[in-house]
């Protein structure tokens, strides 16, 4: 009795942590989109410059305004809106693309 009940633990752990990743990379930081070849080139030449000079300039004023923030205890906040938004329309979308995340081909 003892021995099946841990052969039924141990499937169901294993269903479980062959299960979970694929479910969660189905949604998640997903991009559906096909960008023109108009849009890719006007994101490379113009928006991802200017995205890494936000990212940059971002970073510096967040640098400034960190005792700041730290003491009103939005610092976090403050990261997400000036380092890490432009970081991510900058190095993690397609190009092309007008969402975050990563390109999936689907069949």
């Amino acid at each position: 009795m003892l021995k099946q009940s841990r052969w039924w633990k141990a499937t169901a752990l294993a269903a479980l942590m062959a299960v979970s990743p694929l479910t969660l990379a189905a949604g998640v930081n997903t991009v559906d989109e096909e960008p023109t070849a108009l849009a890719m080139t006007g994101d490379l030449v113009v928006v991802r410059p200017f995205m890494l000079a936000t990212t940059v300039v971002g970073s510096a004023v967040w640098l400034v305004s960190l005792p700041f923030s730290l003491a009103a205890g939005n610092s976090m906040q403050a990261a997400d809106t000036l380092v890490v938004g432009p970081a991510e329309n900058t190095f993690f979308r397609c190009l092309g693309c007008t969402q975050s995340g990563y390109r999936v081909d689907r069949d």
